[in-house]
């Protein structure tokens, strides 16, 4: 049998190895027409801000390795530009001496990757624009800033890798802006996450603007000009696109194979084609979603890497292996904190008419007594129906990791948040505390499914201050009161409540509200068993309100400056 492989890095690399392990007589081929394989893509940036200072480090793999030890026969700068499935052989170019041949296959799979997109803005290709995918962009953009001795960066776009670049950018002294066109950072979490990273990221020194889109860049002497379709306008001295990535299907599309909905290419539960003797794995397939039911691409190392081992199984032993999709398990190091997130946003739930409850939660990352803890946020999503996990999100300095990869498996293996109260976790005081905060999301969730109390959320809050028949009690220590509170509250501490049940009408809903969240379920408890029939707890407590709260404050004065920049110019000079 002749196997080739289109792709070499994760997914392609993967496929080869295991194609090998599982058939020792097999030919076996991978074109890749970048000159590395098997490279961490996932570390460039981290490259590019001296965490990693040794480049050897970033290669998992060389092309004499592959050959040495897998006898795989891997030809790197050479890009196939055609698959005739007829006669089932590719073309290839060598891209260093432009030489064209032809290749046969018995079985073919494809790992091409997905490419940055890059809009046709005014002046996109000028010097200092860089977009990173790949080993010479990391190698290109490093230059440029030595050689350059940048002071200025903005980063366009603030998703995963934007906010990688970012940071190590910071780190290297540069000063940085982010300019992103949606409201928030990060657009796979919900706005309450992202809210904590964005206050993180200006705590920092790092300029954000949101809501804010690219329209055009211009040469000035010194640098470059970006043009911003507010009016604002800014220079740096270079520029890193990091506005998204698409599956690059064109070769599939050429060859004739079918696309799903979500534009990538359409796989099988097996990996394979519309063509039987064709397989394809890593960023530019798409596959149906576990949880949602919907078509998705996922551009995430981890699961190319998985498809690549199926695939090879399948390949060799027929169709025997199912891949059951991702669930879009990722994480990221901002500065300080570390985000997670695994399954669908409740953003996401809410537009695809899902029914979920959502909870939050504050924990200590491991037991306070012991010195250095810090505060997880946790939110979780769950089935009304039976409590089935259906997405996790968590932000924090330590212990993100663990607790994301503990609610990501349950997330894959249909479990509820009755898991969640069970899980056994390894526990001593610098690790955690006897109660995880993987459990008290599993109590306050159990809690909120079998009605014991009931929860509001930050974005109900303004209708409830304006509502005569409602009534919002701070249950925090007046010292706490007196220092913030929410606009038209009243204190009566938690300790104090049932000594004071006469100040709080049974006419009327109740919003409670604490820190965090445990001392308003408790008040909550001690009124519902008092004779009150509708009290909610206020979801994430005081903290994820005035998180919040202040986010909305400082996008409202951006706004409030992007307003006053239109009122100081004239109308055609904003539209050019």
């Amino acid at each position: 049998m002749k196997y080739v492989i289109i792709g070499a890095v994760a997914g392609g690399a993967s496929t080869g190895a295991r194609l090998r392990r599982m058939d020792e007589q097999a030919e076996i081929v991978m074109f890749e027409r970048g000159a590395y394989v098997s490279y961490a893509n996932c570390g460039l940036p981290y490259y590019i801000g001296n965490v990693i200072k040794d480049r050897n480090k970033l290669f998992v793999q060389t092309a004499a390795g592959f050959k040495e030890r897998f006898n795989i026969d891997v030809r790197i700068s050479t890009e196939v530009i055609t698959i005739d499935r007829d006669a089932k052989k590719v073309t290839a170019r060598n891209l260093l001496t432009d030489e064209v041949y032809e290749e046969t296959y018995d079985k073919l799979v494809l790992s091409p990757g997905a490419e940055p997109v890059r809009p046709p803005l005014p002046g996109i290709n000028l010097p200092g624009i860089f977009t990173l995918r790949c080993v010479p962009d990391t190698d290109t953009i490093k230059n440029f800033a030595i050689a350059n001795s940048t002071k200025k960066a903005i980063v366009v776009g603030a998703g995963f890798i934007g906010l990688e670049m970012a940071e190590n950018l910071h780190e290297l002294g540069i000063k940085v802006s982010i300019v992103e066109m949606a409201g928030q950072v990060m657009a796979p979490v919900d706005f309450p996450i992202a809210a904590f990273v964005q206050q993180h990221i200006r705590l920092h020194g790092i300029d954000l603007k949101l809501n804010t889109a690219v329209s055009s860049f211009e040469k000035t002497e010194t640098g470059l000009k970006v043009n911003y379709n507010n009016g604002l306008s800014e220079e740096a001295d270079m520029v890193i696109l990091s506005i998204g990535v698409r599956p690059d299907t064109k070769l599939a599309t050429a060859a004739g194979l079918k696309l799903g909905d979500a534009k990538g290419i359409w796989v099988n539960e097996y990996l394979q084609t519309s063509d039987p003797d064709i397989y394809a794995v890593g960023d530019a397939i798409e596959f149906v979603n576990p949880i949602t039911g919907k078509s998705m691409s996922t551009f995430l190392a981890g699961p190319a890497n998985k498809q690549g081992r199926i695939c090879a199984d399948n390949i060799v032993l027929g169709n025997k292996r199912k891949y059951k999709g991702a669930i879009n398990t990722a994480i990221v190091k901002v500065l300080n904190y570390t985000v997670a997130a695994a399954g669908v946003s409740v953003k996401n739930l809410k537009a695809l008419n899902i029914p979920h409850i959502v909870s939050t939660t504050r924990s200590a990352s491991h037991a306070t007594y012991y010195p250095g803890s810090h505060n997880l946020t946790t939110q979780i999503a769950f089935s009304p129906e039976d409590g089935r996990l259906l997405g996790a999100q968590i932000v924090g300095v330590e212990g993100v990791d663990k607790r994301m990869d503990v609610l990501a498996i349950l997330i894959q293996k249909g479990g509820t948040i009755y898991d969640l109260t069970e899980v056994e976790h390894s526990y001593a005081p610098p690790y955690s505390s006897a109660k995880d905060p993987v459990n008290m999301a599993g109590f306050v969730a159990e809690n909120l499914l079998n009605g014991l109390f009931k929860v509001s959320y930050w974005d109900d809050l303004e209708l409830h201050q304006k509502n005569e028949n409602s009534l919002l009690i701070d249950v925090r220590t007046e010292k706490e009161f007196n220092n913030k509170t929410i606009t038209g509250a009243v204190n009566i501490p938690v300790d104090e409540i049932r000594q004071r049940l006469d100040e709080i009408p049974k006419d009327k809903t109740i919003y409670i509200f604490c820190e965090i969240g445990l001392r308003g379920y408790l008040a909550q408890r001690i009124l519902r068993q008092s004779g009150y029939k509708d009290v909610y707890n206020y979801s994430g407590g005081f903290s994820l309100y005035n998180m919040m709260n202040m986010e909305r404050e400082l996008i409202a004065q951006y706004q409030k400056e992007v307003e006053m920049v239109k009122q100081n110019h004239p109308e055609e000079e904003l539209t050019a």
